[in-house]
């Protein structure tokens, strides 16, 4: 009887739902409900660099669910007032405001951090934008001017269903498919060499490296110019073995993101958070917005290894990819071609470093990043031309934003020597053309 009991109690205490709690991790906000700055959050909440020495933001034990208040990815200095002007005097510095680190208790490194999405939305002063920043995003060497798109976020459901509108993309709007675009644990301290010696090599040879950067670093006793570790506190803009700066449209509510553990308590944050995101974030941003992230929190032990230390994504959830697929659409195709004496932005630091062997080509071999650029090409080259399917004239700036967050990129094959192709899907569902869909249903 004696055993029949410990054994009782030990499936009660592993199924956990009576044991399992709720954690919040609060922002502070002002008067218009916009979180503060990150590096002037009295609660301490707030880190824009990786480091294993960051402190604990909240606690949290296996199974409980956690909500997350988020800042936006540039720690929002945008508003419905916003111009280019604005977007072009941003601090990249400050990128990106993540929430916590949360410590999960009985995780340790070498264990796995399975972390369910729940739930994504805007926080209260329900505004987004989608900009475009000079010296930033996919076409960086095409778009060098200052852009910025401002959504509305907190419109009345249509049938279910919650829409962003923008006054400079007219008779658009985007459907909520809420996911973080940055969420990762935190690299140990083996990692963060690895990471720092790996990106230092590339750095050297001109790769487009953003090395650590004291100024602005929060928190700034660690990571400021004055911090003991202020040389090896990582940007977040790339994504590496913790996750972090992964941009991946499909890791909505239904999916579990799975992230071996480098520290004790894995660290856990979120933030740069998206209503929605084509696959390729081709200007540099989706919809970004403050936040409301619901997730919840287990640990699977000792599977790091197993997963040769890398992130990865998983649903049991039927049908949660294809709630991301439209109705309609229409799609353009690029191979690796190119004007001959041209070298796209990303592949600068190749043509450099191979005494200019790219530029007198208009072909080149097996290059999936020029064949997405061309087919992006040619998608504004349709939006802004006689065939566009946009119900207003669009011009290219308004374009390429709007691909941003409402065009995607997909590998199509690659087998076909020289020209790989990348096809590139717009969603001809987000415009809306006065169907009857206006309707609240709610």
């Amino acid at each position: 009887m004696k055993s029949i009991l410990i054994t009782a109690a030990l499936v009660a205490a592993a199924a956990g739902p009576s044991f399992a709690k709720q954690v919040r991790i609060p922002v502070t906000r002002d008067r218009d409900k916009v979180p503060v700055p990150c590096g002037e959050d009295p609660l301490r909440t707030c880190h824009n660099r990786w480091h294993p020495d960051i402190p604990a933001a909240a606690e949290a034990d296996p199974g409980d669910t956690v909500i997350f208040e988020t800042r936006d990815a540039f720690d929002n200095p945008f508003n419905r007032r916003s111009t280019p002007a604005t977007v072009a005097a941003a601090n990249l510095n400050l990128i990106h405001p993540l929430t916590g680190p949360l410590h999960v208790r009985g995780a340790r490194r070498g264990d796995v951090l399975a972390v369910t999405m729940i739930d994504v939305g805007p926080g209260p002063d329900n505004f987004g934008y989608t900009v475009a920043v000079p010296g930033f995003g996919f076409l960086r060497d095409v778009f060098t001017d200052p852009a910025i798109a401002h959504w509305e976020l907190g419109a009345p459901a249509i049938k279910g269903t919650r829409f962003a509108t923008s006054r400079d993309l007219p008779g658009v709007r985007l459907p909520l498919h809420g996911f973080a675009g940055t969420i990762g644990v935190e690299l140990g301290r083996p990692e963060i060499e690895t990471a720092f010696s790996r990106e230092e090599e590339l750095r050297a040879k001109q790769g487009f490296v953003l090395p650590p950067e004291p100024a602005d670093a929060v928190p700034a006793a660690l990571c400021g110019p004055k911090g003991n570790a202020r040389d090896r506190c990582l940007r977040t803009i790339p994504p590496r073995e913790n996750g972090g700066n992964t941009d991946v449209k499909q890791m909505v509510s239904g999916t579990t993101l799975l992230f071996p553990c480098f520290i004790d308590g894995c660290g856990l944050s979120v933030g740069d958070v998206h209503w929605a995101q084509g696959d390729g974030e081709v200007s540099g941003t989706a919809i970004e917005m403050n936040a409301i992230v619901t997730v919840k929190v287990e640990v699977r032990k000792n599977l790091a290894a197993a997963f040769g230390n890398w992130p990865r994504f998983e649903s049991n959830r039927p049908g949660v990819l294809k709630e991301l697929e439209p109705d309609r659409f229409i799609a353009t195709m690029g191979i690796p071609v190119k004007p001959a004496g041209v070298v796209m932005a990303p592949e600068l630091w190749i043509d450099v470093n191979s005494n200019h062997l790219l530029r007198p080509l208009r072909n080149e071999s097996e290059d999936v990043t020029l064949a997405a650029r061309d087919a992006l090409l040619k998608m504004i080259d349709l939006l802004t031309g006689p065939t566009s399917p946009a119900p207003s004239k669009l011009n290219a700036e308004q374009a390429y934003l709007l691909c941003s967050v409402a065009c995607d990129l997909h590998i199509s094959n690659l087998v076909d020597v020289p020209n790989y192709v990348v096809s590139n899907f717009l969603q001809l569902d987000v415009f809306n053309r006065g169907d009857g869909g206006d309707e609240d249903d709610d």
